[in-house]
Formats: structure tokens, C-alpha cells, sequence
């Protein structure tokens, strides 16, 4: 076995949900804790509240992508990209290679 979820305390993929303002709607964002955690984190390192942070974040997609289709996913992937010190994952394969080619070529 890889022994990578062995020693992961239960606590840390306990499922909390929260209500935040973005763009001024209140709406309801379900994460791990752990997620919330790190998400504390950024927005802290940035001298942001952790509502200013995820609006922020919310508003730079919607300029970049033109809406949000999966926001809690969004910052998942925030969160790795902050763990993996700023530089950005990609997907290995050429299907999405391509995809990517075509969303950013619009």
C-alpha cells in the first residue's frame, strides 16, 4: 500500500460548509478543512479577510474564464498551486493539452 492516507487525521477531509458574500450574493461554499485552512493562509499572506481573498479569486476567473462553473473545485486548485509554491499543475495528456490550446486561443 502507498501509505499516503494512513496517517491523515480525520479531521483535516471533514466536510464544513460556509456562506460567503461574492459579488455581493451570499452563497454557501462546501470544502475540506483542510482547504479552508490553507485558504486562511493565502488570504492572510496577502493582507486580505478571507472573504475579500475568495472574491477576489472569484472575480479574477469570471474575468479570465467569463463565469465560474464549479467555484469549491476552483479553489482546490488555488490551494495547490499556493502548496506547490506558485507554479502552476497541469494535466499529463494531450486531450487536454489540446483543450487548453483552444480556450486560450478564443
Amino acid at each position: 500500500m502507498c501509505e499516503i492516507y494512513s496517517g491523515a487525521a480525520p479531521a483535516l477531509f471533514e466536510l464544513k460548509t460556509r456562506s460567503v458574500r461574492l459579488g455581493g450574493v451570499v452563497t454557501s461554499i462546501r470544502l475540506e478543512a483542510i482547504f479552508w485552512q490553507l485558504l486562511e493562509d493565502i488570504a492572510a499572506e496577502a493582507g486580505l479577510s478571507l472573504g475579500e481573498c475568495l472574491s477576489r479569486i472569484h472575480q479574477e476567473a469570471c474575468c479570465k474564464e467569463g463565469r465560474v462553473s464549479n467555484f469549491a473545485s476552483l479553489l482546490r486548485v488555488a490551494c495547490t498551486t499556493y502548496l506547490n509554491r506558485g507554479e502552476r499543475l497541469s494535466l499529463r495528456g494531450a486531450s487536454f493539452a489540446a483543450e487548453n490550446a483552444s480556450v486560450s486561443s478564443q
